[in-house]
């Protein structure tokens, strides 16, 4: 991997068919498949003008981000956590500083290099200050990840236990994930 940049965005993404099956209640599986590649092209065009990796271990999504002008990290069976964990390293070999993990199911982002403008860690939560939507971190950091329930709380303590400082961004855009049927009112990918 050749030098990207002192910044880069990370977008974490599985496997279309698999993707957002909270909806099935409202949405069949391939209009789900559907909506799922529709908002993670929409956030790796959020990205521009910023170079992409997309951390995934689903062919299908492979040739997607290369279609889509993004460098694909292959990390197969790995979890989501140890997922990103190992692209933030890879992005790190290659030169990156900082990275931004933006999750695939945000259908409202705005731009996203203004993410990355702080020097510690910044996180951006869920509406309901829950869940982690994005995060920039210093790439040599050794951040832990831990996404799931709680992982706002969880990110926050992990940037103070490692001493980088935190600045928390509530940004409605960004905040606007898609997880339920309920979610899917006002979203447009």
């Amino acid at each position: 991997m050749t030098l990207l940049g002192p910044v880069a965005v990370l977008v974490p993404v599985k496997a279309f068919a698999d993707a957002k099956l909270r909806l099935a209640p409202a949405l069949p599986p391939l209009a789900r498949a559907e909506l799922a590649r529709s908002m993670a092209s929409h956030v790796v065009r959020a990205a521009a003008p910023l170079p992409t990796a997309v951390v995934c271990d689903d062919l299908e999504v492979a040739s997607w981000a290369r279609g889509e002008g993004a460098l694909v990290i292959w990390e197969p069976e790995r979890g989501l956590n140890r997922a990103v964990e190992a692209g933030v390293e890879r992005l790190a070999a290659a030169g990156v500083r900082r990275v931004i993990v933006a999750h695939g199911d945000l259908p409202l982002a705005p731009g996203l290099a203004w993410v990355a403008r702080f020097p510690g860690v910044t996180v951006v939560p869920d509406t309901v200050s829950n869940g982690t939507n994005v995060i920039c971190v210093p790439s040599e950091a050794g951040f832990t990840f831990s996404y799931g329930p709680g992982s706002f709380a969880r990110h926050s303590a992990e940037a103070f236990r490692r001493g980088l400082p935190l600045r928390v961004v509530r940004e409605a855009g960004l905040a606007h994930d898609v997880d339920t049927p309920a979610d899917l009112v006002g979203s447009r990918a």
